[in-house]
């Protein structure tokens, strides 16, 4: 885990809000007709939708969520869905707890 990958992810605002809102997207996101919010993730077209940006750049967005280890993709078909990565957010937490 690289601290300052993770810092300079959660730096954009935007970024941050959908990280935060991938812990409840039931409540943060639109409905989706593909599956289980809390199983598959939720489609970049939900995303999209409840961030009011464009498919590139929240493509871009969770490109750079997932080079930081923060969230976890999954391709069914030509959909792409996103959820958090918990185990890195919770090593998060407790490298900021022991290190800061």
């Amino acid at each position: 885990m690289d601290l300052l990958d993770i810092f300079k992810a959660l730096s954009n605002r935007t970024r941050l809000e959908i990280l935060k809102g991938l812990k409840d997207p039931a409540k943060h996101f639109p409905a989706q007709d593909e599956g289980d919010v809390d199983v598959v993730g939720v489609c970049v077209s939900s995303i999209q939708e409840g961030v009011g940006l464009s498919q590139s750049t929240v493509s871009d967005y969770l490109a750079t969520l997932q080079r930081a280890g923060l969230v976890e993709v999954k391709r069914i078909g030509q959909w792409t869905y996103y959820k958090r990565n918990e185990a890195t957010i919770r090593a998060l937490a407790n490298a900021i707890g022991k290190e800061l």
